[in-house]
């Protein structure tokens, strides 16, 4: 492997941008998990800057001097990564650039080149016209309050002085290398990946190749455009093109990738558009056979078949808030080896890094099946199920979302089950649940209802919108 170098520095003299004030900062782009926003007018030029001096600020705080920096495959993110890369160097933190990769690739770094700190470009799931940050320092990604530290920074725009250095590094042969140590196909399966001309365009049929698969690659030319759709594989209609050429192609098995690779979905020989909490029952099942005892971690939005599947295999489920940095968090509190969220994040610390990679998840599964010597129809056989609702999502202006959900709490429709207010408002019934929440991301609700019959589950929903509409008439619940 070539590795590249430029002894690049920034200059002590770089331009400082003057001090903001948190008027002038859009305030909404600091999320729970990241930061994101439209590309072009809130994350101009001068928002970058200041960003990315927030970030070196904290990262030189935290004895965090190098920082690995990736960016997607966006419109914008050249412009953004050329900002973000200079205002690092800027406050005297150096740089290691590996150019346009997908999310994966920056945590793997972080990793394997010892930095425990890097930053992704990256838009995800969300249209073209929008960007973003995904951040960690000493192997954690930020979240929450570290996100809201990151735009009081940002704001005050007090930042050192410093002339940090530039090198960069070809990471993909690396990151291919160390999967094919560690994951085996027992046997060759026919897999359409698609990419959704996103980040895992050129290196998942080229990981996947590797490894010994029969590669039908689908929109697998980076454009950051979007042209066949969008980017979000956990929509219906973004996944249908997939479902077709796994019929066409005759294939085993479909696999779809986010805009920047970190969540993955699958789709089985028939067809069949697997769920990720189901998809993670398969997970803890194959974890748990070596390592009896161990911890899974996932979200308040997975089926109740998750945990008893879990605790019949000899692990401990621990349910806990969505967000992908929210479950890395409780993954190392716990020392959990698993992990998953309902959105598609998968996240391995047994033989991994214990970072959501959908790229590794999908070899895992591919091995997992080809040592079993099962397809995933029939895999998914084997394990309990239930029916369940779609997500759905309510929009509701973002400064009443969260007294919403302390409003639907009160509700005697919901009076018959038992309260769990870990992430929102999930209600426990005999015959299944329902959960609604405050999106963390969006200026919205989100919903989902389980239920052991048709019946129970119209019985479930049904409570919950006459709830939702006791608390506000104009709420609705829509698919």
């Amino acid at each position: 492997m070539q590795v590249e170098e430029t002894a690049a520095s920034a200059s002590s003299e770089a331009a400082q941008a003057p001090a903001a004030t948190q008027h002038s900062l859009p305030a909404h782009i600091f999320r729970a998990y990241d930061i994101r926003g439209l590309a072009d007018s809130e994350l101009d030029d001068s928002t970058v800057q200041l960003i990315g001096k927030a970030i070196g600020m904290l990262a030189i705080r935290a004895g965090q001097e190098q920082l690995v920096v990736g960016r997607d495959g966006r419109l914008s993110s050249e412009r953004i990564h050329e900002q973000l890369v200079n205002s690092l160097l800027a406050t005297g933190c150096d740089v290691i650039d590996i150019g346009l990769v997908a999310t994966p690739l920056v945590y793997f770094a972080a990793e394997h080149l010892e930095t425990h700190a890097g930053v992704m470009i990256t838009g995800s799931h969300n249209g073209p016209e929008y960007n973003g940050f995904k951040i960690v320092l000493d192997g954690q990604a930020l979240a929450d309050e570290q996100i809201q530290q990151l735009y009081q920074l940002a704001a005050e725009g007090k930042f050192p002085q410093g002339a940090g250095d530039l090198t960069r590094q070809d990471i993909v042969d690396r990151y291919i290398d160390h999967i094919a140590d560690d994951v085996v196909f027992a046997s060759q399966m026919k897999v359409v990946l698609d990419c959704g001309n996103g980040a895992a365009s050129e290196i998942a049929p080229m990981l996947f190749a590797s490894l010994g698969c029969e590669v039908v690659p689908l929109f697998a030319e980076i454009d950051g455009n979007f042209p066949n759709h969008l980017p979000d594989p956990g929509k219906p209609e973004n996944i249908q093109a997939l479902v077709n050429e796994v019929a066409a192609q005759q294939a085993d098995l479909g696999l779809a990738f986010d805009g920047d690779a970190d969540r993955v979905v699958a789709v089985t020989g028939s067809g069949r558009v697997v769920d990720a909490d189901v998809l993670l029952m398969l997970f803890a099942k194959d974890v748990l056979t070596r390592n009896p005892g161990a911890d899974v971690v996932y979200d308040v939005k997975c089926t109740r078949n998750l945990s008893q599947v879990i605790s019949a295999h000899g692990g401990r489920p621990v349910m806990w808030q969505s967000g992908h940095s929210r479950i890395k968090q409780k993954m190392r509190d716990t020392g959990a080896l698993l992990g998953g969220e309902f959105s598609g994040h998968f996240f391995f610390k047994e033989r991994w890094f214990g970072f959501d990679d959908g790229l590794y998840s999908g070899t895992r599964l591919v091995e997992m099946l080809t040592l079993e010597g099962l397809t995933l129809d029939e895999a998914l056989q084997e394990l309990p199920s239930s029916t369940s609702s779609p997500e759905f999502d309510i929009p509701v202006d973002e400064t009443v979302k969260f007294d919403i959900i302390e409003r639907l709490a009160e509700q005697p429709q919901l009076a018959a089950g038992e309260i769990n207010r870990l992430d929102g408002l999930r209600i426990d019934f005999a015959d299944g649940w329902g959960l609604v929440r405050a999106s963390n991301t969006s200026a919205k609700l989100t919903a989902r209802f389980e239920a052991d019959s048709e019946d129970g589950l119209e019985n479930i929903q049904r409570n919950f919108a006459a709830a939702l509409a006791a608390v506000d008439p104009a709420l609705a619940l829509q698919g």
